[in-house]
């Protein structure tokens, strides 16, 4: 008598592929992201600008409250990637031959709605943990609340050292958690049929499988980010949206798809 087949387990999160990569991959992601960009510049601005009003609400809250504004700063990881669930929405149609539309873009959450919620509470959790620490680094380094008169060379002066150091270490550790469980995250779920939390652990795979390629990727994420801020925001017109269209290719050249699943689209 034969005993019964037993079938193999169903394919976990950890037993997706991950693509191995290069130091030359980050540069082609963001040609790419360039690339959509200019096929529908109208929809990127409209995102751009959302990233440029963003930054001017913070610096007019610097102006009164440089304490909030410090931890509120941390919002802008928290932010950047729901917003550009827009873009990665409109690069995913650019890869299936489809033309994108603001419309659609702006719903991208509307069929996942309850793995973003679950998402964005995680990130919420961490971006309020790192609020309290800013605050916290704040008063410890300041017997009394400074007046910077709204000027970041104030913020920025020499005396003002060891809380720079102090704020950038505290922040840099809560950058590189939220960078980690994100990166690829977003657009694996828009993407495909899966958890908020094997879309998280995914990600985290990836940054610390493939570390040196990932610390390039988020180097060359902020470099752009901060030469962006420096002309009045208005760099983030352009640089906002290149960016996130450059990580749908980032996710679409990093993870892979268990045998016979999840068939990728056309120019993966």
């Amino acid at each position: 008598m034969n005993a019964p087949e037993v079938s193999p387990p169903p394919p976990t999160v950890f037993d997706l592929p991950l693509h191995p990569l290069g130091f030359a991959d980050p540069l082609r992601w963001l040609a790419r992201g360039w690339k959509d960009f200019i096929r529908c510049p109208g929809l990127g601005l409209f995102f751009g600008a959302c990233f440029a009003v963003m930054g001017w609400l913070l610096l007019a809250v610097y102006e009164h409250a440089p304490a909030y504004t410090l931890a509120l700063s941390a919002g802008f990881l928290l932010m950047g990637p729901f917003l550009c669930l827009g873009l990665y929405e409109a690069s995913r149609r650019l890869e299936q031959g489809q033309r994108p539309d603001l419309g659609s873009s702006l719903l991208a959450w509307e069929a996942k709605v309850g793995t973003m919620a679950i998402f964005g509470g995680v990130l919420l959790i961490l971006e309020m943990l790192w609020g309290r620490a800013s605050l916290v680094v704040f008063a410890v380094s300041f017997d009394q609340v400074p007046d910077f008169q709204g000027s970041l060379w104030k913020l920025l002066a020499p005396e003002n050292l060891n809380f720079i150091l102090a704020y950038l270490a505290v922040g840099g550790v809560f950058a590189a958690l939220i960078f980690a469980v994100s990166v690829v995250s977003l657009p694996m779920i828009l993407d495909r049929q899966t958890d908020a939390i094997s879309a998280a652990l995914t990600s985290l795979r990836l940054c610390l499988t493939q570390t040196g390629v990932m610390l390039w990727w988020g180097f060359l994420i902020t470099a752009l980010v901060v030469l962006a801020l420096l002309p009045a925001f208005l760099g983030l017109l352009v640089i906002g949206p290149v960016l996130g269209h450059a990580s749908w290719h980032a996710y679409r050249g990093a993870v892979g798809h268990h045998p016979g699943q999840d068939t990728p689209a056309p120019g993966a």
